[in-house]
């Protein structure tokens, strides 16, 4: 879809990226960081002062003590630190339960490692709760002797739902008195909107013993470009990882390691995200509503998530396509996140927010000439 956005000269409101650039705070640590020949292999685990700064900032926000020494490593972003995690603990034959509609690494990287997806749906929005969740009973339901681990991914891409208390008791209660683990997708940590928290699985330590926590510091700090993530998890688990981790990386780009310690070390740069996304959520929630989208709740994450119905009754690709080449704003179909024989079910696309003001109203401006579609 950004391929076609740009062959059509369309505004980009699909792949996930900012339009902008990061705090020039940041940018000036990292103009420091080049100075004193930082350019040099990092220690295969990350940056020390790095990994304490991400122990620092997950004790204060989960209660989970992780040691930087032994517990936490800094990855060449998200993606490779999830895969990493499954080639680190999923066997030919193990079962991974992932949940749909999914990112689309889970999958592929499941089956690098000779592993088996099992697909659990999510419950799709109703009227009365028009919000995608995680429906327990099903996955509950999807559990074998052969299954491994459990692919969780809260704040949610594409669905943009979030955790509640009750789905980590449910989470619990699912796990609890098995060898089941948890790979868990937290990138979008620190956007979560409304006055809610992000509820990690650090925040139950009865998860946390169990979980690979995988987050990003491209999500955090507008550099997607910069591929810095990391991983967290108990030193078993941490051991197995890091062999894995230590022969497809080794080690991450030096330099911006010692940005982020620096900047990171503020917890400022990271409080402020929500409020600063939310503003833009509400502002794009508002001009899709006016051009006839069904615009869902954005929980989380820096997108939204709209039904096109009253517009269109193309299937979600055609109408993804149509919307790029005929007005010229590029989303992504949620078909894109879901298993190709439930794909057609997806009547809904994701709009992507993390946009200057510029860029959303040059969009907005050009949904204005969408217009309903007349009953037959």
């Amino acid at each position: 879809m950004s391929q076609l956005a740009a062959t059509h000269q369309a505004i980009n409101l699909g792949q996930g990226f900012p339009s902008f650039d990061p705090d020039p705070v940041l940018l000036e640590a990292a103009q420091r960081a080049m100075r004193p020949g930082n350019h040099q292999y990092a220690p295969m685990a990350g940056l020390p002062a790095l990994r304490e700064v991400i122990a620092s900032k997950t004790l204060r926000l989960t209660g989970q003590a992780y040691d930087p020494d032994t517990e936490i490593t800094v990855t060449a972003g998200a993606t490779q630190a999830l895969s990493s995690a499954i080639a680190a603990v999923v066997h030919p034959g193990d079962e991974v339960v992932v949940i749909e509609p999914f990112y689309d690494s889970y999958i592929p990287s499941i089956r690098l490692a000779g592993g088996v997806p099992v697909v659990v749906p999510m419950r799709p929005p109703t009227a009365d709760d028009p919000v995608f969740r995680p429906d327990w009973d099903r996955l509950r339901a999807a559990l074998t002797p052969r299954t491994r681990a459990i692919m969780v991914n809260f704040p949610h891409n594409p669905t943009c739902s979030i955790l509640t208390e009750a789905d980590l008791d449910a989470l619990e209660a699912l796990v609890g008195g098995t060898d089941i683990l948890l790979i868990s997708d937290e990138v979008y940590e620190h956007i979560v909107f409304d006055g809610q928290p992000h509820r990690s699985m650090a925040s139950r330590p009865s998860l946390a013993a169990r979980s690979f926590i995988v987050s990003s510091f491209g999500k955090t700090v507008h550099a997607t470009g910069w591929k810095i993530g990391y991983c967290c998890a108990p030193p078993n688990l941490t051991t197995e990882f890091r062999k894995v981790h230590q022969f497809v990386v080794y080690a991450v780009n030096s330099t911006l390691q010692h940005a982020l310690a620096e900047y990171m070390a503020d917890p400022a740069h990271y409080e402020s995200l929500s409020s600063f996304y939310q503003q833009k959520r509400d502002y794009l929630a508002k001009g899709l509503a006016q051009a006839g989208f069904e615009v869902l709740p954005s929980q989380g994450t820096f997108f939204l998530v709209a039904g096109y119905r009253a517009l269109s009754r193309s299937e979600p690709n055609d109408f993804a396509r149509w919307l790029t080449q005929t007005h010229g704003v590029a989303v992504i179909p949620l078909s894109a996140f879901y298993s190709p024989d439930r794909a057609s079910e997806a009547r809904w696309v994701r709009f992507c927010f993390a946009k200057t003001p510029d860029v959303l109203d040059a969009a907005i401006k050009r949904l204005e000439a969408l217009r309903p579609v007349q009953p037959s």
